[in-house]
């Protein structure tokens, strides 16, 4: 009767540590997917900023600002 219990005891074990081993494994996808995301997100960001400060550049250069003033 001893083994039986002691047999039931390894079971639930194994199972706990196979359920708790696929828990981790999804936790550990959900943050690797916030994270891909949030670097994408900072590359679009640093995308438009460098887009916008060329803009900024080529309106304040000189040649432009003389062109507009018309001289």
């Amino acid at each position: 009767m001893t083994s039986f219990f002691r047999f039931v005891v390894v079971m639930f074990f194994f199972a706990g540590t196979l359920i708790l081993s696929v828990y981790l494994r999804g936790v550990n996808h959900t943050a690797f997917y916030k994270l891909r995301r949030q670097r994408i997100e900072q590359s679009r960001l640093q995308q438009e900023l460098w887009q916008k400060q060329l803009r900024l550049e080529a309106m304040t250069n000189p040649a432009s600002v003389s062109r507009r003033l018309g001289y």
